[in-house]
């Protein structure tokens, strides 16, 4: 019996210890990078560029920037769903050929030395990252605006977010009065929004990579939501060069944020998620994503520092 007993605590043991390894592993396997970023100054009622597709036409929010040293426009995506800004390689290649532009890398890395402004605030690093995705942008402006990266919560965590979709303009400012503003969780660098959907509390992740869409969730809350008899669209997604199924319907609802109400027109569920996507957002306790169609109209204010926001 006491070897019996023996044998029952090491399993019990190991167990323990293989979901404590497994936690500390995934904790530091999705813990974002220390912010390195140098923040100056403030951006004000700088005017948004909407990048758009056949199908979508606010697929994603772009901010203009311009890199020292060069007298032109570019743009950057704005994507509250990547926790650290960064730079698309393809894109860089093709400036430092066109102008001649000294980029610094660091050795034997994918990593770039950069400052770059967005109105009158000036965004510095050491550290970009350097990532290969998509083509280089198009500098003869004959197809579309030049993106050359991603912007992410790295700065929200540096100034105030104040998104107005409705005048179509942002700012990133260094205080505000905060009166009437309501908490939300910031983990990780991820934006957590509480949502109530026919009395059902929600916890949704605002990513502004998921522009286009409104609601996006499991298929089992798609099937709740969406409208019965509703003509059903597929489209393709792309995912960091992964390519997704998307599928949308109508939908007939009313979701409150803060203080507002509003009107929830579309459901989306995605399909081709990895396994390990899908645990995620289930052990963060997300129960589905925002994007930025949904406050088209409305003016969405961030305060990641603080963990305050306010929808007007």
């Amino acid at each position: 019996m006491k070897i019996f007993k023996r044998i029952a605590l090491s399993v019990v043991i190991f167990i323990t210890l293989l979901l404590s390894g497994g936690y500390f592993y995934f904790d530091k396997k999705f813990t974002p990078p220390k912010n390195n970023l140098t923040v100056f100054d403030i951006a004000q009622n700088v005017a948004i560029c909407w990048d758009s597709t056949d199908e979508n036409t606010h697929a994603a929010v772009l901010l203009p920037v311009r890199l020292k040293g060069i007298d032109r426009t570019f743009y950057m995506q704005l994507d509250s769903g990547s926790p650290t800004t960064l730079f698309y390689k393809e894109s860089l290649e093709a400036i430092r050929e066109k102008f001649q532009y000294p980029i610094q890398c660091n050795a034997g890395q994918n990593r770039i030395s950069l400052q770059f402004t967005t109105g009158n605030m000036k965004i510095a690093s050491d550290d970009f990252e350097l990532r290969s995705y998509g083509n280089a942008a198009d500098l003869d402006y004959t197809k579309k605006n030049p993106i050359i990266g991603t912007i992410g919560t790295d700065l929200f965590e540096k100034r105030i977010a104040v998104l107005d979709f409705k005048n179509e303009t942002f700012s990133f400012l260094e205080s505000m009065d905060e009166k009437e503003f309501e908490t939300f969780e910031f983990k990780k660098r991820k934006i957590l929004i509480p949502a109530v959907i026919e009395g059902q509390k929600l916890k949704l992740l605002y990513d502004s990579g998921t522009s286009g869409y409104e609601l996006i969730t499991n298929n089992e809350e798609w099937q709740k939501y969406r409208r019965e008899g509703g003509s059903i669209k597929k489209e393709k997604g792309n995912s960091w060069g992964n390519i997704l199924t998307v599928i949308s319907a109508p939908a007939d609802k009313m979701i409150g944020i803060g203080n507002r109400a509003l009107k929830l027109s579309e459901v989306t569920h995605i399909e081709g998620t990895s396994k390990m996507q899908n645990f995620l957002m289930k052990t963060s306790g997300m129960q589905g994503m925002i994007g930025n169609k949904l406050f088209l109209n409305h003016t969405l204010i961030l305060d990641c520092k603080n963990r305050k926001f306010k929808l007007k």
